[in-house]
């Protein structure tokens, strides 16, 4: 799991993601993963090329594909479903609107600085 979450943080810093958070939420009982990947970009296409690659990175270093990804290239959010960890890419607008940090705040929460 440490390898997984390790891959997808580099891969959203190789990009310059901003604002990076991991939530654990393994202790919640009503949790859709065990963790949560929260980031931004400055622009619909930073957070696409975010989006790409974490996706380019687990494929060709892990073999993984997600299970799901929505969004897309003119997204305000991507979000990316590796069954037990799901990644969402905001612009920072978007990111304000649904809050998800306040939505899932019982988590426990680990924030990254910038490169």
């Amino acid at each position: 799991m440490e390898v997984r979450l390790e891959l997808i943080l580099e891969s959203i810093q190789d990009i310059k993601g901003k604002k990076s958070v991991r939530i654990d939420l393994r202790k919640l009982e009503d949790r859709p993963a065990d963790y949560f990947f929260i980031c931004e970009g400055d622009s619909s296409t930073q957070v696409s090329a975010i989006a790409a690659n974490v996706q380019k990175r687990m494929k060709h270093e892990l073999g993984e594909l997600p299970k799901a990804a929505s969004g897309g290239r003119q997204a305000n959010w991507v979000c990316l479903d590796y069954f037990d960890i799901v990644v969402h890419i905001f612009h920072p607008d978007t990111r304000k609107f649904y809050q998800l940090e306040d939505l899932w705040s019982d988590g426990i929460f680990k924030a990254f600085d910038n490169p």
